[in-house]
């Protein structure tokens, strides 16, 4: 299984749509075998479906997203895990061991200047 995770300096990057990198995890019988740190090329929110697409990707954590995003990453498949923030390889090995607390509603309002997730987490 591959999971993503929005990326910057080690931490869950807070916007999805504005994501420059994705780390992404290859997981094999509940472990972390390798990961990668991939640019997306300048792409920016819709086209970022297609690069976790292309990457085969079928679990992204993130921190806020738009309602969008969410529903184009549910039809392409991808499990999203939003609402996040920190060290994204302990995200990640805590969606590994089932402990990640997920989001009950964790949109985003990115058309103002503050960067606002529902959640209330940050």
């Amino acid at each position: 299984m591959r999971i993503a995770v929005t990326y910057e300096n080690g931490q869950i990057f807070q916007h999805f749509g504005r994501t420059e990198q994705f780390k992404v995890y290859d997981v094999e019988d509940g472990e972390v075998v390798s990961s990668e740190v991939v640019g997306t090329d300048g792409r920016g929110h819709g086209e970022l479906i297609n690069v976790l697409r292309e990457l085969d990707v079928k679990v992204l954590i993130c921190g806020g997203l738009g309602g969008g995003a969410r529903n184009g990453l549910a039809m392409s498949g991808v499990e999203v895990c939003s609402g996040n923030e920190g060290d994204a390889d302990a995200a990640v090995s805590a969606y590994v061991s089932g402990t990640l607390a997920k989001c009950s509603d964790p949109t985003c309002n990115h058309h103002g200047e503050d960067h606002v997730c529902t959640c209330g987490k940050h």
